[in-house]
């Protein structure tokens, strides 16, 4: 069993730290600051009760064996994230939101392991989060994205980690199914219900009874399946084609589109009430040209499973051509990349790749493929063609000039009376005012304009700037919530990784 090491450096704390990850079902084991963590039974996470400075040995032994580390230092000042630990806490945090965080890193480890999701960005890493803290409902969930950023090695993930891990998983495209087609893959059908169906056939929702079915490309559903997609959701029943009776199935439904769906029900292509059911919960993931720094280890990766399958060695690539691989725009994201460094494997020149090797077209240099013109045929309304995109877009930019005229009306009337009038903004714990030119100004604090006997008030005064707004409400937040961080990311809105950036960003210390 996979075992949590916590390092005996705050002997009090690293008890209370053992008891918190017990009553999380995790197997614990204390260290002294000495040991060698590759004596330990299977380490999934070290624990360490002091700050990195005073740990020195044992994280320079957990970064040799790529093990996650996060500290729980009694030094408030060392309780923000460094390179190799990004999660830091200070004397205040429970052991119990230590415990609720560790296990969620060694979730989101095992994760990636087992899908080969790769990423170690602050994007990848909510992305991974949020897998692990949905992936024990039932809910249904939509996985959206660029074509080639993972979209099936998440709804994979989902599953493993799921109740129904157990169960099958049946991934399905729906671009890649005929309209004919379809509706009896999914639901099955009875013998005679159609030319060629010789006998009874279950779909592929009776077979993932239990567990799980992945819909890819949910966009391309024909409106007809999609009323009978909408019934399986709602009353976890169908009909076969050509069938009489109501089938019950437990199935978790997982889709994922590249598409924007909420264009597509505003064109009447997809119902609305359908797409409200299985947007329940949703998973953005980004594209590769927005976390870069992920591309080495995807890089390193991709070479390492090439040359095992093709049994080539490749010598590596320098660091110039790694940096044109990390400025390309990727337009087909993960999955060009991958088929790149399995080019660059097989036609390896026995040398490390210089920029030279690198097609033209990643080096910037080539033709790129751009949109062709739509021929007039196209447009014609008698082809059926694009006429009702077009309409779309033509209703949706003039609607666009309408809202425009609205709020520059909105805008001059305010205009007229902000010298006498103040306004006020709230999120949940914090104010933010801005006062009319008539109030008088209010005390500095920390070079803001922040009235001393007021907590959790943002006050703007003319000349400042976003960033000093932005430094303001962290302050205004971390206040009102006791310096708890957790608790003041939840009341700003923003992920508990972006507050200690910012926190460290700002000079910040509570």
């Amino acid at each position: 069993m996979s075992t949590i090491l916590i390092s005996t450096h705050n002997l009090p704390t690293a008890g209370r730290l053992r008891e918190a990850f017990r009553g999380k079902g995790q197997r614990v084991d204390l260290i002294t600051p000495s040991e060698n963590l590759a004596d330990a039974n299977d380490p999934v996470l070290l624990v360490i009760t002091a700050g990195a400075q005073q740990a020195g040995a044992l994280v320079r032994q957990a970064g040799g064996m790529d093990l996650p580390v996060l500290t729980v230092s009694p030094d408030r000042g060392a309780a923000l994230p460094t390179p190799g630990i990004p999660e830091a806490f200070g004397p205040d945090a429970s052991p119990e939101e230590v415990a609720l965080v560790g296990r969620r890193i060694v979730e989101r480890r095992r994760l990636q392991k087992e899908t080969g999701i790769i990423g170690e960005t602050e994007a990848m890493h909510e992305v991974l989060e949020r897998v692990v803290q949905i992936a024990p409902v039932a809910s249904t969930v939509l996985i959206t994205g660029e074509s080639g950023t993972g979209k099936e090695l998440v709804a994979r993930g989902l599953h493993l980690l799921s109740p129904r891990r157990h169960k099958r998983f049946i991934a399905v495209n729906v671009a890649a199914l005929p309209d004919t087609l379809l509706e009896s893959e999914l639901f099955g059908h009875e013998k005679g219900a159609f030319t060629g169906a010789i006998d009874s056939r279950r779909g592929l929702f009776e077979l993932a009874h239990g567990g799980t079915i992945f819909l890819d490309e949910i966009g391309e559903m024909p409106l007809a399946t999609q009323t009978k997609l909408l019934r399986v959701l709602e009353q976890r029943e169908f009909l076969r084609v050509g069938g009489e009776d109501s089938i019950h199935v437990d199935v978790r439904i997982l889709t994922a589109t590249n598409q924007d769906l909420r264009q597509l029900v505003a064109m009447k292509e997809f119902r609305r009430d359908l797409y409200y059911r299985l947007n329940v919960l949703s998973i953005d993931l980004p594209a590769l040209r927005e976390r870069r720094d992920d591309i080495p280890l995807l890089v390193r990766e991709f070479v390492r499973e090439a040359s095992e399958r093709n049994d080539r060695p490749f010598p590596g690539i320098t660091p110039a051509a790694m940096e044109i691989l990390k400025a390309h725009h990727w337009p087909g994201n993960v999955r060009e990349l991958k088929n790149l460094v399995e080019s660059m494997v097989v036609l390896s020149p026995g040398r490390e790749i210089l920029p030279a090797d690198i097609p033209p077209e990643v080096r910037g240099i080539g033709r790129a493929l751009v949109p062709s013109l739509v021929s007039d045929s196209v447009m014609r309304e008698g082809d059926g063609g694009l006429r009702p995109q077009l309409e779309f877009i033509f209703r949706t930019l003039v609607e666009m000039r309408v809202d425009m005229d609205d709020l520059r009306r909105e805008f001059e009337t305010y205009r007229e009376n902000i010298p006498t009038r103040s306004m006020s903004t709230t999120i949940p714990g914090v104010e933010i005012h801005i006062p009319a030119a008539s109030e008088a100004p209010a005390a500095e604090v920390n070079g803001q304009a922040l009235p001393p006997e007021e907590h959790g008030v943002v006050v703007y005064r003319s000349g400042m700037k976003m960033d000093d707004m932005e430094k303001a409400a962290i302050m205004a937040a971390l206040q009102e919530e006791g310096g708890n961080r957790r608790r003041a990311a939840e009341v700003l809105g923003i992920g508990e990784r972006t507050l200690y950036r910012k926190i460290k960003q700002y000079g910040l210390e509570v």
